[in-house]
């Protein structure tokens, strides 16, 4: 069973960073595009990033462009999420997740065959 576990969130003030990662013990990395999502309360999961299996491709949601920037790193099983920037509108639970179609950056949380359980990011303004 593909395990999928994010760290990294926490409180901030609007303008501040914070540096999600997502690990994936065990499982196959590189057959997998990774793709970050996130659902603040009372609202639907939104897109937020995704990233091809090669990490020289990603698709990010217009929200997120020229603030958030994703990588990854096949030997350690690991994707990062540096958020820069942030804004009291980021505040959301954010959820990792592996999509088998390691060329994808989809943007449809329905491409996505694994989760992690999220990780709480909260702005404060």
């Amino acid at each position: 069973q593909v395990q999928l576990v994010e760290s990294g969130g926490g409180l901030v003030q609007a303008g501040g960073p914070l540096r999600p990662s997502c690990a994936a013990p065990g499982l196959t990395f590189s057959d997998y595009a990774m793709g970050w999502f996130r659902q603040a309360p009372g609202k639907e999961r939104e897109f937020v990033v995704a990233i091809t299996w090669t990490g020289t491709r990603a698709n990010y949601a217009e929200s997120v462009k020229g603030r958030f920037t994703v990588s990854r790193d096949n030997f350690r099983n690991s994707v990062f999420l540096p958020m820069n920037s942030l804004k009291p509108e980021d505040t959301a639970v954010y959820f990792c997740a592996a999509d088998r179609g390691a060329w994808h950056a989809s943007a449809a949380a329905s491409s996505y065959e694994a989760w992690g359980q999220g990780t709480q990011v909260t702005v404060s303004s």
